[in-house]
């Protein structure tokens, strides 16, 4: 049931009680898990944190905690099944979802007791109807039932001319039933056929506590990185996003103009968070212009950089900015405050010239006292670092309390220690692309495009990991499209596959849509996995909250990817 009023449907039943946060392992899970926290450390909520990063994860966290607990919230996980089929919970367990995967499955939809959906109405969500999905059973058997009972004193041919009557009503039935259920099917196969994104968690609370007129910088900067997310992955289209910067910048207004009577507006510790139309260049403020521009997907794909005439395009572009290679290649702290104050400018100006029209973005910065600034975008590529970090072999919800950590602005060693992995991860991206796209590793499958990571590739275990094989993958298919001089493959979706377990014997696979700049984002790989796994009894797991990814048996892979050709062609 979707929740209409969410301070009194949510947070009042919820504030005098002990609360189970299950969080998922993503970015905007984390910051709406901050704003939340931060809500609950308000007003005195006894809550227990889980990180959960799967189904079976998920399952059982909730085992482990059904006794204790009735109220369960749900953070981008658990709108798209349902819930109680998979959980099986008390009638008493009441489940508060706010979940960014679309579509959300019809039975949570619908469910008015246990389950309580904080999800935006306005979000097209093109829910069935209830009379579409569901019947009531009575209605089926009600009808002839009585009549046959009571004929048992009528003359027999009266009795045989009645019954015929009843068995014709009888068929007639049977058969509004087949159709029912053949347009059930229709419909939910088309509400059901693509995976989508919707409104960033964190924009929901955000706007929770500012109903409560509890918001406050930190969380209105969480809100600003939980939607940043999802622009970086690649999970709204770019008009979605304009329109929710466009309701922060709102927020953003109010706050700053709130504090401009406050004297603190200028003490060391203070925060200003600035509306900004920034560079497309990852981490550039944090490295060095030069490298940002190398490691960038935005400016590496335009430029081809993994080409030699790329590398000579990409000295000619510094050249027309007049940028002497000296000042680039140093950190850009370091660099001629001269040349910093209109760099923006002077690199649009270039840009455009080399058919790089929209080299800047909306985003925002933040500033910590005086010499800490953070772009929302470098934020993003920090913590997701810190989530996935395969350095040392530390535990999933090790990495996820770090992840937790370098949010808040007391810990700005674990940001920074979480932007150099970042930029190791961002160098990884580029040399696997090159190497991919240079050696021909992306074969054209019919219906889609296909690129396995060897065993062995440098860098493969960063790959194992469901975030940065996505961003590898989107980049790889960015680059691609560059690329390539066949206009149908342009067009085609990409199926990539890297090495998860090798002692199990298990890749993870990933499904995107194909790359345009027009794309609607819906992904059609989830259903299109499940139907070939099953087809072929191909030994899959479907844990992952995105159900476009999925781990499968190294020596199904083959029979897997005949099905799906077969499925898609």
């Amino acid at each position: 049931m979707f929740i209409t009023d969410i301070r009194k449907e949510f947070y009042e039943v919820v504030a005098n009680q002990r609360v189970a946060l299950l969080v998922a392992s993503d970015i905007d899970a984390l910051c709406a898990c901050k704003i939340l926290q931060a809500l609950f450390h308000c007003d005195q909520v006894q809550y227990t944190l889980v990180p959960v990063t799967g189904w079976q994860d998920l399952g059982t966290a909730f085992l482990e905690h059904k006794e204790q607990f009735q109220h369960f919230v749900l953070i981008n996980c658990g709108a798209n099944v349902d819930l109680l089929e998979m959980l099986q919970p008390d009638d008493d367990s009441i489940f508060f979802i706010c979940d960014t995967h679309r579509p959300v499955d019809v039975v949570n939809v619908y469910n008015d007791t246990q389950i309580k959906l904080l999800i935006k109405q306005d979000d097209d969500l093109g829910v069935p109807s209830y009379d579409d999905i569901f019947r009531d059973e009575d209605d089926e058997e009600g009808g002839d039932s009585g009549n046959e009972s009571d004929g048992g004193s009528e003359p027999s041919g009266k009795r045989r001319r009645f019954d015929e009557g009843a068995v014709e009503r009888r068929i007639e039935r049977q058969r509004a039933k087949r159709e029912w259920e053949a347009r059930r099917r229709e419909i939910l196969f088309d509400y059901e056929q693509y995976e989508y994104h919707g409104t960033s968690a964190a924009m929901m609370f955000f706007e929770l506590a500012w109903v409560l007129t509890k918001d406050t910088k930190d969380m209105l900067w969480w809100a600003i990185i939980g939607l940043t997310d999802q622009w970086v992955h690649d999970k709204i289209t770019h008009m979605k996003y304009v329109t929710d910067i466009a309701t922060m910048q709102r927020h953003v207004s109010r706050h700053n103009h709130r504090n401009e009577d406050e004297e603190n507006s200028l003490s060391i510790d203070c925060m200003r968070i600035s509306f900004e139309y920034d560079l497309r260049l990852t981490l550039y403020q944090h490295w060095s212009l030069y490298e940002s521009i190398c490691n960038s997907c935005y400016t590496s794909c335009n430029f081809k950089l993994w080409t030699l005439n790329g590398q000579k395009k990409l000295q000619e572009f510094l050249a027309d900015m007049g940028l002497p290679l000296k000042q680039v290649r140093q950190k850009f702290n370091s660099m001629d405050m001269s040349i910093k104050e209109n760099l923006r400018d002077v690199i649009e100006e270039s840009s455009n010239k080399y058919g790089m029209k929209d080299i800047r973005i909306q985003t925002f910065g933040v500033h910590f006292g005086f010499k800490n600034r953070f772009l929302a975008s470098d934020m993003v590529h920090a913590t997701a670092a810190l989530l996935e970090s395969t350095e040392k072999d530390e535990s999933n919800s090790d990495n996820f309390i770090k992840a937790l950590d370098s949010l808040s602005r007391s810990n700005l060693d674990r940001l920074h220690s979480g932007i150099d992995l970042a930029k190791k991860k961002l160098i990884a991206i580029q040399q696997t692309v090159a190497s991919c796209i240079c050696t021909n590793l992306i074969l054209s499958q019919g219906p889609f495009l296909y690129c396995y990571l060897m065993e062995g590739t440098p860098d493969v275990k960063l790959f194992s990991k469901p975030m940065a094989l996505t961003l590898l993958s989107k980049y790889l298919l960015k680059a691609f499209v560059h690329s390539t001089r066949n206009k149908r493959c342009k067009l085609l979706p990409l199926i990539m596959a890297a090495p998860k377990d090798v002692e199990k014997g298990t890749v993870i696979v990933v499904g995107i849509p194909p790359e345009s700049e027009t794309s609607d984002k819906k992904n059609f790989f989830g259903r299109a996995f499940e139907k070939a796994a099953e087809s072929t009894s191909s030994r899959t797991l479907h844990d992952n909250f995105d159900t476009s990814i999925i781990e499968l048996k190294t020596e199904d892979r083959s029979k897997f990817l005949d099905a799906l050709i077969t499925l898609l062609s």
